[in-house]
Parts: C-alpha cells; structure tokens; sequence
C-alpha cells in the first residue's frame, strides 16, 4: 500500500501525519513549536529559532516513520504551516537570524510607514492583502533599518515552509499561496511584483522563485534521511499554506462551499475563479490570494482565535488541571462543563476577542481585548462562556463580510481544525450564526491537505477533485437551536457596538504599553 506525508509546521505543535490514498491516518508524531522572548531589553520580541523547528521536526518525522514497516512506501512528502514567519539564509545555507514570529510587534513602524507611502488600498489593487504587522514584508523592511549587514550577507529568506523544505531537498522556492502572504507578489501576474518591490526599496534577490502548489522540488538529501527516517530519494512536493490545504480534503476548491478552519487562527474563506481586488471587498478586511488547488482563487477574512482560550486556561485553568489529575480527563472537560453550565449570553459579560488585534471585518494593530459587562452576578464559567461567544460573535462578523461584500451565502458552513473536538464551541458557533455547520470526519485536514498535494504532485491523484473523492468522509453535523436565535440576535448587535466604543481607549493602552 502506498503512503504520502504531510509535514504541519504550526505555531503551537509541529507535526508529521502519514496517510494511506483514502485519508486513513497510518500513522503521526508531533513535538510542541516552542516560542522563545531571548531580547532582554526587548521582552515582547518573539522567534521561533530555526533549529528548534528543524531539529523538532525532523525528530517527529523520525518517530513517525519509525512506526512504519517500511518507510518505502512513503511516496512522497509535501509541508504546510503558518504563513508570514521566515528566515534569512547565505549562500551555504546558514540561517541568519531566527524566525521572527507573528506574535512579534517590531514592525509597527514599519506598518505604518507602509500604510503612509504605500497604501493599503492601492497594496490591496495588486496582491489582495490585508495589512498585518507581521507582514513578511515589513520584516525585511525592520531588517535592512536594525540589521543591514545580516540582510547585505542573505542569499534568499525562506518562509517557514520554505526552510523546511530546503532542508528536506536542497531546493529553495516557496508556492504561489505563500508568496501571496508577503504583501511583495502580484495576484494577476501570480509573481513577484516590481512595482511594490521598487517602492519598498526590497531587493528581488532576496526572494525565492514563487511556483504551484503541488510542483515537485526535489528529493530527500542523504543528510535529511538520517535527521528524519525518511528514505533517501523521497520527492518533496511543494505544498502551501496551511488553512488553504486544509480546504482540499473537504471540498473547499469549489465554489459555494465555505470553509471554517479554526485552531490558533480562525480562518473562513470561499473559493473564487478569480482575484476580485477592488476597493470595496478591500474595505472589507479580507485577503484574496492564490489557492493551493490549481487555477483557483481564495477569499477569506481571518482573526486570532484558540489563543484566548489557550491564554484562559494557562492563566485560569489550574483548579481544572489539579481536577484532571486527580480524577482523571482532560482539564479542557472540566472547564467547557463549566462553560456549558452557563446560561447563554454569560450572565451578561461580554468579551471582545481582540487579544491579538482586530482582524476581519476591522483590521487594527491597536485594538485590545476586553471583558464588559461584569457584575457580582458573574461567576467564572460565565467568563469562559463570553470568551467562546466573543470569539463565535467574531467569526459571524467574518460570514456577514463575506455575504454582504461578495455575495458568497451559505446555506451550511463546513469546519476542520482543533475547535472542532469541542463540541460545545461548535454548538454555539451554529447557534449564533443561525447556519448548520458540517464536521466531516477527515483526520487532520491540513497535514492531509499537503499529503492531498504529495499525490497530486507525484501523479497518485489526477487532480483535487480525484483526491477529494478518495479521501473525504462525513461526519457530525451542528444544527442551530431556534429558541436561542431571538437572543443571540440581539446580543450580536450590542457586542457589534464593543469595538468603536472601546477603539480610543485600546489605543491609548496600545502606545503606553505595547510600543
């Protein structure tokens, strides 16, 4: 039986999952993505350091692939994962400097200089992008001002996608979907844009050359299939971004289907036949890019989502840990029971889930997050209710964009990602939306999603539509409770009014504390 390998390099695990042709799970191994604050006088500043990344996941592949009878039946092996983050390497293929992450607020600066002299609607005119801080561009803008003589001696920066899969095969290139992240690439031409490079004052050099998901690369290095188990002669096929190879394995490469991939980000995108770039959809906080499948287009509105919740239990969970230890579990049960034992609209407490900024429909660096509605009456699971309402009220304001904007109206959304093992917060996201939403049974969408383009690649799968039908399998669905939509109805208005009334004071708090 034939295999394919899909390599997910995420900002909270890193994972290798090995597939049989029909989206079985043959076997997987994952180590935690370590973030690192190493600038004393800078405390914010985050990394990832690129030999955690590649010695964490070479040693998940290793265990992976250990599992097997016989690694020869790997095929091929393509790699997925969060977008913008990149390293600068030489010549010889030394990296220069550690990944900057997108959890970094450095580039401040550099957003605004972009906003100033570039602009963000005429940005949006060419490469489809919403401006974010930890746009790959402003990176290299905050390098050649802080560290000029690291980019003067770098040969190509490597999207993190990119850096593992030159440490795979040796090859440096990077696909059209990770080229559309960096604020540098043009959606018509579906290249590098010299027009914004020249404006930038970013040299080409510096950039891979952009291809389609699915090109294959190369093959695995003698010294890669020591760091890895992975035979010797492997191809590696170029793969793409993450939440866009997760749509594969669900069907979300043709139009009508619109997907909701949730985990740190909560993404929600809709497949198009072409880039539609005008000032109205960019008024709308969405990203149009490049697809992974081929000759497609992808919009989507996206904001940080699990974080919070990962920040609530680190911060607040410990009687739920202590309660796991001691009486078996998981704490995420014991704190979701404490989140269901809460009436629906949380005894009024209301969150704004903008710990991480705002991101669609309203795109703001500044903006912070906040509890409202506090009262002697609200109790702690309350508190968590209003986190995963927030959040939900967040990702309707991403389907009303998509509706009123592009006229992109489901009548069912289909979700994949790690919110969807929690039953409680997919209830409620159903319930405020007022959608069914379909949870098919795919395990591990995004590392599919990559194995999906391995075969592709390789000539295992004709097209998407091929491997869609040999992998997908349905699953549960959420319907909407009825008696519950009068009140989130008129709730969702009140939480819409949380962003502009609190935006002047988020932005005070965001120059005193976080510049």
């Amino acid at each position: 039986m034939d295999y394919l390998a899909g390599i997910d390099l995420g900002s909270t695990s890193l994972k290798c999952v090995i597939y049989d042709l029909t989206g079985n799970v043959v076997s997987c191994a994952a180590r935690p993505t370590e973030r690192c604050n190493p600038y004393l006088d800078h405390p914010e500043w985050t990394v990832w350091q690129p030999e955690q990344i590649w010695g964490s996941i070479a040693a998940a592949i290793k265990e992976a692939v250990a599992k097997l009878g016989d690694p020869r039946r790997i095929k091929a092996v393509a790699v997925t994962g969060m977008g913008m983050d990149g390293v600068p390497i030489d010549e010889q293929g030394n990296w220069l400097y550690p990944f900057i992450s997108w959890h970094d607020p450095r580039t401040e600066a550099q957003l605004r200089w972009w906003e100033s002299q570039i602009g963000a609607e005429w940005n949006f005119r060419v490469g489809g992008n919403t401006l974010w801080r930890f746009s790959t561009a402003l990176r290299l803008l905050w390098m050649a001002e802080h560290e000029p003589g690291i980019l003067a001696r770098t040969d190509k920066w490597l999207l993190i996608e990119d850096f593992l899969n030159f440490m795979l095969c040796g090859r440096r290139a990077t696909d059209y979907s990770m080229a559309s992240c960096t604020l540098l690439f043009d959606q018509l031409k579906r290249d590098w844009s010299e027009e914004i490079l020249s404006q930038a004052g970013i040299e080409h050099r510096l950039l891979c050359e952009a291809l389609p998901s699915g090109t294959p690369l190369g093959d695995v290095t003698a010294a890669a299939a020591e760091a890895t188990g992975l035979p010797v002669g492997t191809p590696v096929i170029l793969g793409g971004h993450d939440y866009l190879c997760g749509a594969l394995p669900v069907g979300a490469f043709k139009p009508g289907v619109v997907l909701d991939v949730t985990g740190t980000w909560e993404i929600v995108l809709a497949a198009i036949p072409a880039p539609i770039l005008t000032p109205e959809v960019h008024k709308l906080g969405v990203t149009v890019e490049t697809h992974v499948a081929r000759d497609t287009y992808a919009v989507w509105g996206g904001a940080v989502a699990s974080n919070m919740l990962e920040w609530y239990r680190k911060e607040y969970g410990f009687e739920a840990q202590l309660r796991a230890e001691k009486e078996g579990g998981v704490d995420w049960d014991y704190l979701m029971a404490e989140a269901s034992a809460s009436p629906a609209g949380a005894r009024g407490a209301m969150f704004l889930p903008h710990m991480s900024a705002a991101g669609c429909p309203v795109v703001d660096a500044r903006s912070l997050g906040a509890f409202v509605g506090l009262s002697n009456f609200v109790q702690r699971g309350d508190m968590l209710r209003a986190i995963i309402e927030g959040l939900d009220y967040q990702f309707f304001d991403i389907v009303t964009a998509l509706k009123t904007g592009l006229g992109i109206s489901p009548d069912r959304l289909v979700a994949v990602g790690g919110a969807t093992h929690n039953s409680f917060w997919m209830q409620n996201k159903a319930d405020i939306t007022g959608l069914p939403i379909d949870v098919p049974k795919v395990e591990e969408a995004t590392p599919l999603g990559a194995a999906i383009l391995a075969g592709i690649g390789i000539g295992l799968y004709r097209n998407e539509q091929d491997a869609f039908e040999h992998v997908y399998k349905p699953g549960k669905t959420y319907y909407p409770d009825p008696q519950l939509a009068p009140g989130y109805a008129e709730w969702y208005q009140i939480y819409k009014q949380l962003y502009p009334v609190l935006k002047p004071v988020s932005h005070q708090l965001y120059d005193q504390f976080r510049v």
